[in-house]
């Protein structure tokens, strides 16, 4: 089990998340990542964070490839908030 992080942490580290999901040096993904970062960071638990956190250390073109279906998702990655990130649709 995830233990709770410090509120002060936790806030910079959304901050940084919002930051790098939003600035991946691919389009796509900067827009699918940063948006749904946007639209979700307030209401992520802790354990939501740090899997995003971990998943956001992936290469850009992998995250896309799980996201869109055209690449197998490690067992790593294959986790709820990546099915969300599925459903996700940025708007344009």
């Amino acid at each position: 089990m995830i233990e709770p992080i410090d509120t002060t942490d936790m806030a910079v580290r959304k901050k940084r998340l919002l930051y790098r999901s939003n600035y991946r040096g691919f389009k796509e993904a900067d827009m699918i990542l940063g948006g749904f970062a946007k639209a979700n960071m307030d209401t992520m638990s802790d354990a939501d964070i740090v899997t995003f956190e971990q998943l956001l250390e992936a290469k850009d073109h992998d995250i896309y490839g799980w996201i869109s279906g055209t690449l197998p998702v490690p067992t790593i990655h294959d986790t709820p908030l990546l099915q969300r990130l599925r459903a996700f649709k940025p708007s344009v």
